[in-house]
């Protein structure tokens, strides 16, 4: 097998070395939705966990929160976004159904050489995007991946339905993936569906047949049993996705360990899903390990669907939790229904500084907004000079038209 410059590709290890995260800086306490829908602090923090959580401001795009998180993973890095490869966003609140959300990002990081794609595996979904990315750097068929969860689950609230507001916050949070030949970094990963729990956990969207149907939230329709949601608005039952996690996350944990040929003593932390106390809370529990070795931050951000394992892992690295030799796991689980897990062995430090390096990033995103915005006004020009501003509605009407209504 070669490579793109035709030399052979070797088989290498995918090591995490830069990482960065984002959150918005407006703050949802729990005394601020007691104002809003009928809860209180003591009942969200006995079923969740939860004290507060971040919203994005309604100038602020899913988009914008990945952008600022790659960022700070490629400063920690040191490296530039022309040096990337591949760009995958794992989101549930794609800015748009397409473009891409990772393609976005890669325009505004002027990362010209990378391919982009957005991962739809919902609060799996970061777990996925590590595995997928990894596996391309493993064979040699990329250098540097950047791997980013973000989402801003306040747009996909019904913020009169305390069972799911109460959850769900904004976030980004981003790893930078490079090749190396020195053992370590992603050793082992586990993905897992079972789709006929599809209806547990979703929000439904254009392609959705409840796309034909009147808005209304979990109402039988008739002799089929089949339920209308109201679009773009999350539903859940939050129950059986509970039992559904309790079950299957400390079994994909352990698979793993097992691949990696580790036990849960090996451990040095657990980086799961934040999406209850009480869940995270069990991890040790079935495991058999201290409550400390299973990291939590959803006290501070609530459910960030696929922002939550990056953002918890960065927090963690922040505060001196890992450390060089260290044998951490990641676990996700939710809408699909979804599981993921996975390992590495970390040995990344943050890179020296380097003035010179941040001064050539700074200029390639100011270079990256002029040329966005010189080929916007190209197009505008090339369009007046076309002497046409027929949209392709238009044309389709006409043709409609020409031809009786007969295609």
């Amino acid at each position: 097998m070669a490579s793109r410059n035709g030399t052979p590709r070797m088989l290498r290890y995918a090591h995490v070395v830069g990482w960065g995260k984002y959150v918005p800086e407006r703050i949802l306490s729990n005394e601020d939705l007691a104002a809003i829908v009928e809860t209180n602090d003591e009942w969200i923090r006995q079923r969740t966990g939860i004290g507060e959580r971040r919203i994005a401001d309604e100038d602020e795009s899913t988009t914008d929160l990945a952008f600022k998180a790659a960022q700070e993973a490629l400063k920690v890095a040191n490296i530039l976004p022309t040096d990337v490869d591949l760009i995958v966003v794992a989101t549930s609140t794609p800015e748009h159904i397409f473009p891409s959300t990772a393609s976005l990002v890669q325009d505004r990081l002027g990362a010209n050489r990378a391919g982009a794609y957005d991962l739809s595996a919902a609060c799996s979904g970061f777990v996925y995007a590590l595995d997928m990315a990894a596996a391309k750097v493993r064979t040699g068929d990329i250098d540097i991946a950047l791997v980013i969860g973000a989402e801003t689950m306040s747009r996909l609230m019904n913020w009169t339905d305390r069972s799911t507001c109460i959850l769900f916050g904004d976030g980004a949070g981003a790893v930078v993936v490079q090749g190396k030949s020195e053992p370590g970094g992603v050793l082992s990963s586990t993905l897992r569906s079972d789709g006929a729990g599809w209806d547990l956990l979703g929000v439904p969207t254009v392609g959705s047949l409840d796309t034909y149907l009147p808005e209304r939230s979990e109402i039988v329709l008739d002799n089929t049993g089949r339920h209308s949601y109201e679009m773009h608005r999350l539903h859940m039952n939050g129950r059986e996705v509970y039992k559904f996690a309790t079950r299957v996350v400390s079994d994909s944990l352990r698979q793993v360990m097992t691949e990696a040929e580790i036990t849960p003593d090996d451990i040095g932390l657990i980086v799961p899903h934040q999406a209850n106390q009480r869940i995270i809370d069990n991890i040790a529990k079935q495991l058999k390990i201290p409550e400390d070795r299973v990291y939590s931050n959803v006290a501070k951000y609530g459910n960030t669907s696929a922002a939550s394992v990056p953002l918890a892992l960065v927090e963690a690295i922040e505060q001196g939790r890992i450390k060089p030799g260290d044998y951490v796991a990641m676990t996700g689980f939710g809408g699909g229904l979804t599981w993921a897990s996975l390992v590495l062995q970390w040995d990344a430090v943050q890179a020296e500084y380097s003035r010179v390096m941040d001064a050539r990033r700074r200029f390639i995103y100011r270079y990256a907004v002029t040329r966005r915005r010189v080929l916007r006004a190209w197009r505008r020009v090339v369009h007046l000079l076309s002497g046409s501003r027929a949209t392709p509605l238009d044309t389709i009407r006409r043709r409609f038209d020409d031809d009786d209504g007969d295609f």
